[in-house]
């Protein structure tokens, strides 16, 4: 079963503790939520959602021993405030958002978000949702394309790929995750093939972010997150690549800021994994840990 990113991180961070009501808004295959709920027995309650049908579906099965203090929604994070109110609940003593892809969607063939096995352009963490990779791939002119690539990516040869992809569509269209990578290794530079990333890395994230808008209102809805929290409470964010990290800063410093703020923001600079978690589990390297706390006193 794969182990959570910087578990001993969050929960020294969260302090989960009996009777506590807490919130897990990327519940995954419920690793962070198992613990959370260990730590706050015999009677602290979680709410975890997911956009993924088959991750609230696995959870599921994982926190079953934990019977109804476990309560599992598949839903996006930033819809948090009306499931909570809709609960009755009048605040939320932490919450935790692991905004990575999970290990298990990335070893799905099926589910499209990997560069190394063959499998349909999807990426759709919700499967309700219409639009897959595939669809922007095929669709979208060369420009935007570009600037998703460069935008969402970060990547230096966007406009080549872009330029690339717009070619081969011509002749059919690109639908499986190996189809498109063979397009991107033909219209970069070799020595980019042979680098510490994967070419098809920056690519691929970017499509990713750009099919499941990940990136859209994450600040508005952290915010709504930090307003559900009770005095004492804490906000931990893991975040996985520079574009969401920035983000979380700069929504934490702001909420945290001036001399009237109900926030304070705990970790100035960003937690990152141990060397022993980083070496044992190549998903964490580039992890970054973020905490915001409501004040214990009104300010």
């Amino acid at each position: 079963m794969h182990q959570p990113v910087m578990l001993k991180e969050i929960l020294d961070w969260l302090q989960p503790r009996a009777g506590g009501i807490y919130f897990d808004g990327t519940v995954g295959d419920g690793g962070h939520s198992q613990a959370i709920l260990e730590r706050s027995g015999p009677d602290g309650r979680l709410i975890g959602l997911d956009r993924d049908e088959a991750a609230v579906a696995e959870a599921g099965a994982r926190l079953l021993p934990f019977g109804d203090r476990a309560m599992l929604i598949q839903s996006h994070f930033r819809e948090a405030p009306r499931i909570v109110v809709g609960m009755g609940i009048s605040g939320l003593h932490g919450a935790v958002l692991d905004l990575g892809v999970s290990s298990r969607q990335l070893d799905s063939a099926a589910r499209g978000f990997s560069f190394v096995l063959e499998g349909p352009l999807d990426m759709r963490m919700d499967r309700r949702e219409p639009q897959t990779a595939a669809d922007l791939v095929n669709r979208l002119p060369e420009p935007e394309l570009a600037r998703i690539l460069f935008d969402f990516g970060e990547e230096h040869y966007a406009r080549r790929i872009a330029r690339a992809i717009v070619r081969r569509r011509e002749r059919g269209p690109i639908l499986t995750t190996l189809a498109l990578v063979d397009v991107i290794r033909g219209a970069v530079p070799s020595a980019y093939l042979h680098g510490r990333l994967h070419c098809a890395t920056r690519t691929f994230q970017a499509l990713r972010i750009a099919v499941n808008r990940e990136l859209e209102e994450l600040g508005h809805s952290l915010k709504m997150l930090a307003g559900l929290l009770l005095r004492g409470g804490r906000l931990v964010v893991l975040s996985f690549h520079s574009l969401e990290d920035r983000i979380v800063k700069h929504t934490f410093r702001e909420l945290g800021r001036g001399a009237e703020t109900d926030f304070d923001v705990l970790t100035k600079r960003p937690i990152k994994p141990s060397a022993d978690e980083s070496a044992d589990n190549p998903r964490a390297r580039s992890a970054k840990l973020r905490v915001l706390e409501r004040k214990v006193e009104p300010a």
